[in-house]
C-alpha cells in the first residue's frame, strides 16, 4: 500500500495559528496547502487584501511554523522548507531590492559566498540559480520567497513582477509569494496563478477579535465581576465600531486604539460609583459626546487641549439687606424683581453624569478646532487659510472695496456696503428692511470656488495688517507660500477643484474645506475678527 502524495501539515499547527489569528482559519488552511512541500505547493502565489487584514502576519507565522527550527538537536533529517521575507517598501531602488533578496536567501540557506552587488534582474537570476538550482537538495525541498508590499516598490521597472514570476520556471524548487493590496488583472503577465484574498473584517469579526483580548486596566472594574467587565467590553467594542468605524477607525489597529483610548472615559462613572457595569445604556448616554467627536482619536490635526482642573467656585456673597423705607427714601419699584433664591443642593443620582464624564464632556465642548489649528499650522498657512475663506465667501466684485487702500487710506469694513433705503420715505425703508430680512448671511452658505491668484492677492493685501497688526511685517518668500499651500492641500483644508495641473497655477480653482466655527476660532486665535472682513 503506497503512501499518499498529498499530506497537509499537522493539525496542531493550523489550530494554533487559527487561535492566534481569529477569523482567518480559511486563509491559513489555503496558505498551508499552497506552501507546504508535502501538500500542493505552487510556483507563484498572489496574496492580496486591504491594509491591516493580516496578510504579512499570517504568512510569516505560518512559514515560521512550517520551517524546521534550528535547535541543533539532530541533523539526521534534512530540512524540507526554507523561506525568506523581503519588505519591498524598505528598498530604495530596484537594485537595492535585488541585493536584499540575494542577502536574505543566502542567510536562510547559510550560503557563505553570496555576492555583495546585484545590479540587474539577469544577475539576480544567476545568483538564485547558484544557491537554489545547482546544489544538490533533498527530494521535496522547497524554498519560499515572500515579497511583501511589492506593489509599493520604488523605481520599479515595468518588467519587475513578470521577471520575478519567471524565477519559479527556471528554479523548480522555488515558490514566490507576492503580497499586494489590489492586484491588477494582468499582474504577472502569466496565467494560472492562484490568488488568495484577505477580506476586510466585518463587525462580528471585529467584535470577536477585540473581545478575545482583555480590556484595559482596571480589570475587573470596581464592584463588578470579571464576567460583567468582559460583557461590558464586548458591547462597548460594538458601540465604538458603529460610531467610528466608517469615519475614523476602519482597520483593526485603529479600532483597537480607539477602544483603548475611550475605555477609561467610558468607564469613569463605574469607577466613581454612580453607575454599574450592567447599565450599558446609561453609560452610553453619559458618554455620548465621546462618540460624536473623533479629535480624541486623531490628535495630529485637531488636538484637544489638555483638560484643566475645574476650580471650585466660591459661594456667591449674600445680597445686602434692603434698608427700611423712610420718608427720604423711595420704595423699590414693583418692576424690580427680588433676587432668585439659591438652587437647592442636588443629590447625586445614578443617572447624573460623573465628574470625570462632565470633565471630558466640557473639554470636548470647549475645545475649539480653530485654536488647535492655530497651534499646529505656521503663520503663513494660517493667514492663507483665512484668505481662502474670504475668497470663497465674499463676492469678487467687493474685493476692491474691502482690501484696497488706494482711495480711502484704510480699508472699509462692516458697513461700507450697507443697503440704504430707496426713496428716503417710509415705503423705501420698509422695502430695504424686507430685503435685509430675507437675505441669508454668506457665512451660512456653502463655500464657492475661487481662483488661486485672487486668494494670493487677498493674502498680500491683508498680510501686513494681520501680522501682529504691523504694516511693516516681514514678507514671506514664494517658497513659504508654496509650502503653506501644499500643507493646507495635504491636510484637506484646501481642496483643488477640477483635478490635475500644476498646484501653483494661478488660474487653478480651489475651495476652502473648513466651516465658519473653525475659521472664527482660528481668526480669534491669531487676533483677526473674520466677521469684519465678510460682506453681509
Amino acid at each position: 500500500m503506497t503512501a499518499s502524495l498529498f499530506q497537509l501539515p499537522d493539525e496542531l499547527i493550523i489550530s494554533a495559528l487559527a487561535q492566534a489569528f481569529p477569523c482567518r482559519e480559511a486563509q491559513i488552511r489555503a496558505l498551508a496547502t499552497l506552501l507546504c512541500p508535502t501538500a500542493a505547493p505552487c510556483r507563484n502565489l498572489v496574496v492580496y487584501g486591504t491594509e491591516a487584514t493580516g496578510k504579512t502576519a499570517v504568512t510569516s507565522a505560518l512559514l515560521a511554523r512550517l520551517a524546521p527550527q534550528d535547535d541543533g538537536a539532530d541533523d539526521l533529517e534534512p530540512p524540507s522548507l526554507r523561506y525568506a521575507i523581503v519588505s519591498s517598501p524598505e528598498c530604495i531602488t530596484a537594485r537595492h531590492l535585488y541585493e536584499t533578496v540575494v542577502a536574505k536567501v543566502a542567510a536562510a540557506l547559510e550560503w557563505s559566498d553570496a555576492p555583495s552587488r546585484c545590479e540587474s534582474l539577469s544577475q539576480l537570476h544567476v545568483e538564485l540559480c547558484k544557491m537554489l538550482k545547482y546544489p544538490s537538495r533533498p527530494s521535496g525541498f522547497r524554498f519560499v520567497l515572500v515579497l511583501d508590499a511589492i506593489d509599493r516598490q520604488r523605481e520599479a521597472p515595468h518588467t519587475l513582477l513578470p521577471a520575478l514570476a519567471r524565477l519559479s520556471e527556471i528554479i523548480p524548487c522555488l515558490t514566490t509569494v507576492f503580497i499586494v493590496t489590489v492586484p491588477s488583472p494582468n499582474l504577472l503577465l502569466t496565467s494560472s496563478v492562484p490568488h488568495l484574498q484577505f477580506p476586510t473584517y466585518t463587525k462580528p469579526e471585529f467584535v470577536a477579535i477585540l473581545s478575545a483580548r482583555s480590556p484595559p486596566a482596571p480589570n475587573p472594574l470596581p464592584n463588578s465581576t470579571p464576567q460583567e467587565t468582559t460583557d461590558l467590553w464586548a458591547r462597548f467594542v460594538g458601540a465604538v465600531h458603529d460610531a467610528l468605524a466608517r469615519a475614523a477607525c476602519r482597520t483593526l489597529p485603529a479600532l483597537s486604539h480607539s477602544c483603548a483610548t475611550l475605555w477609561p472615559r467610558f468607564t469613569a462613572p463605574v469607577l466613581a460609583g454612580t453607575h454599574s457595569a450592567k447599565e450599558f445604556s446609561k453609560l452610553l448616554v453619559a458618554a455620548r459626546l465621546l462618540f460624536h467627536d473623533d479629535r480624541l482619536l486623531d490628535p495630529g490635526v485637531l488636538a484637544v487641549p489638555p483638560s484643566q482642573p475645574i476650580a471650585k467656585s466660591a459661594p456667591a456673597p449674600a445680597p445686602a439687606p434692603a434698608p427700611a423705607p423712610s420718608g427720604d427714601t423711595k420704595p423699590p419699584s414693583a418692576s424690580a424683581a427680588p433676587p432668585p433664591p439659591p438652587p437647592p443642593p442636588s443629590t447625586p443620582s445614578r443617572s447624573s453624569s460623573t465628574p470625570a464624564t462632565a470633565t471630558a464632556a466640557s473639554a470636548l465642548a470647549t475645545a475649539g478646532a480653530g485654536p488647535a489649528l492655530a497651534r499646529l499650522l505656521p503663520s503663513t498657512a494660517r493667514h492663507l487659510l483665512l484668505a481662502a475663506y474670504l475668497a470663497s465667501h465674499n463676492p469678487a466684485r467687493h474685493d476692491l472695496t474691502l482690501f484696497s487702500t488706494h482711495h480711502h487710506g484704510r480699508r472699509r469694513r462692516r458697513g461700507g456696503l450697507s443697503v440704504s433705503g430707496g426713496g428716503g420715505g417710509r415705503g423705501g425703508s420698509r422695502a430695504a428692511a424686507a430685503n435685509k430680512h430675507k437675505k441669508i448671511a454668506r457665512k451660512l452658505l456653502g463655500a464657492h470656488a475661487f481662483v488661486l491668484e485672487r486668494m494670493l492677492a487677498i493674502f498680500e493685501a491683508v498680510r501686513g495688517e494681520w501680522a501682529d497688526g504691523k504694516d511693516g511685517a516681514e514678507v514671506p518668500s514664494d517658497g513659504d507660500v508654496g509650502m503653506a499651500i501644499a500643507t493646507l492641500a495635504s491636510l484637506r483644508l484646501l481642496v483643488r477643484v477640477g483635478g490635475g495641473g500644476d498646484m501653483m497655477d494661478s488660474g487653478g480653482k480651489w475651495r476652502v474645506n473648513v466651516g465658519w466655527d473653525v475659521i472664527r476660532g482660528l481668526g480669534r486665535a491669531v487676533g483677526v475678527e473674520v466677521e469684519e472682513w465678510l460682506i453681509e
